[in-house]
């Protein structure tokens, strides 16, 4: 049953006091993983680098194809999340046997689904790309990247299950052992087929894949030696069924979220380009900057869910304030940073004088947006790690909807660039509100391993 529920201040007004007793376990999880967040935009970095020395086309090409395998991968995230706050409970609780039985299951669900999409996607490769745009050159060098790049899915999403049970077990520094040293074969082995073996952007694919695959590798060692007990590691339905029911809730949070920043691009896409140019500076800054605040919303996960199984409500509760307090005072001190560099930071990414004024305009817009932002993260690992994944999803698909109606009335009304950036303000505000509710009600405090 749920612990008690106080009254505590709105996450957004908290104070952050100077220690907290649950300081040093929130920066011990936090910073390792930042640092397996950041390697993947890294990871993209260097690639972007490496192919675009090849041409126009094959970097338009890697990110028509790039763009949609990222995606597949986003949407089955679920592997990492859903995992993490099942065997963060169990291992809470002391049931570590059956927590290593559920790293089992995340691999044979991981294995299967990974399978499924690969094959579906390199089916559909042509057409997918074709829809999203390419054409000529361009979309025959997209179309073979998406095939082989689909080689990798599986590996990747067996890495996404790993991730997940060792951040559930409170491991966080091997996962980033293991993620950074992937990315790193990767970037060596793209420069030596791309350029060594002048195989072109097929080349950069296939260094992909086989970096995936030996991370792939790694971490099903990982999940095939954590201890199962008389449970064993065969398949086991009643294992896998409350993983899939997250994993549904999960993708249709997830979904959601992708759903809105589509929906802004396309609009703004119907205003004009430097619109749409000013938007894409600040939404992949946004992302950027999200992962350091989104490093507290996995500790919070693996703390929450740790706490919860071993029936303490009070302290995941007192350690949940705590991590809202830091975050939002992370958030607060980024939207200040970004007003202050207001004049200085698009000028970073353009030359363009049209695209830097629709920039600067839309700035506040941004800045504002991160102390809520930074709530909404810590909340939303909070609650990942409680198991409320039901209702994330509903929350989520209430702040889109309402999202959406602010884009239609800004596309209607010539509000451009200024109303989409509204429109994505109010989708924070709705999910603070409606996880701050969730948050003070206590609901989500159910103790025990069941």
């Amino acid at each position: 049953m749920a612990g008690a529920a106080s009254s505590p201040a709105p996450p957004t007004v908290l104070a952050v006091r100077r220690r907290s007793p649950y300081d040093r376990e929130i920066v011990r999880l936090a910073v390792p993983a930042l640092g397996a967040l950041a390697a993947e935009p890294l990871y993209l970095l260097a690639d972007t680098a490496i192919v675009g020395h090849l041409g126009t086309p094959q970097l338009a090409a890697l990110a028509l194809a790039g763009a949609l395998l990222s995606a597949l991968a986003t949407v089955c995230n679920f592997l990492a999340y859903g995992v993490t706050a099942q065997v963060a409970r169990l291992h809470g609780g002391g049931a570590v046997d059956r927590a290593g039985a559920v790293a089992a299951q995340a691999l044979w669900v991981a294995l299967a689904l990974g399978v499924a999409i690969a094959a579906l996607t390199a089916a559909l490769a042509g057409p997918a790309i074709t829809v999203l745009g390419g054409d000529g050159e361009v979309g025959a060098l997209a179309t073979t990247f998406l095939r082989i790049g689909a080689l990798g899915l599986p590996f990747a999403l067996i890495a996404l299950a790993g991730q997940g049970y060792l951040r559930g077990v409170a491991d966080l520094r091997t996962p980033l052992k293991v993620v950074v040293a992937a990315n790193l074969v990767n970037v060596v082995l793209e420069v030596v087929f791309v350029y060594g073996f002048d195989w072109g952007l097929p080349g950069s694919a296939w260094g992909t894949v086989i970096a995936q695959a030996g991370m792939g590798a790694a971490f099903v060692r990982i999940l095939l030696a954590a201890p199962a007990g008389a449970l064993g590691r065969r398949p086991r339905a009643d294992l896998i069924r409350p993983l899939l029911r997250m994993g549904g809730a999960l993708v249709i949070r997830t979904g959601s979220l992708l759903g809105s920043f589509l929906l802004a691009g396309a609009v703004l896409a119907r205003v004009n380009a430097q619109s749409l140019a000013a938007h894409q500076v600040a939404m992949q800054l946004f992302i950027f900057l999200a992962l350091v605040l989104d490093a507290i919303a996995v500790a919070g996960q693996v703390i929450v869910g740790r706490r919860l199984g071993a029936g303490d409500a009070a302290g995941a509760r007192a350690a949940a304030r705590r991590m809202i307090e830091l975050s939002v005072a992370g958030g607060c001190a980024l939207g200040l940073l970004l007003l202050a560099l207001r004049g200085v930071i698009p000028h970073a990414f353009t030359s363009d004088p049209k695209v830097i004024e629709r920039a600067e305009t839309l700035w506040p817009l941004f800045a504002l947006m991160q102390p809520a932002g930074a709530a909404v993260f810590a909340l939303d690992g909070i609650l990942l790690g409680a198991g409320e994944t039901g209702f994330l999803a509903r929350s989520m698909l209430a702040a889109t909807l309402a999202f959406a109606a602010v884009s239609a009335l800004s596309l209607a009304l010539g509000w451009g660039v200024l109303g989409v950036w509204a429109g994505l303000n109010v989708l924070m505000l709705v999910r603070l509100a409606s996880c701050g509710a969730r948050f003070r009600g206590g609901r989500w405090q159910v103790v025990g391993t069941g």
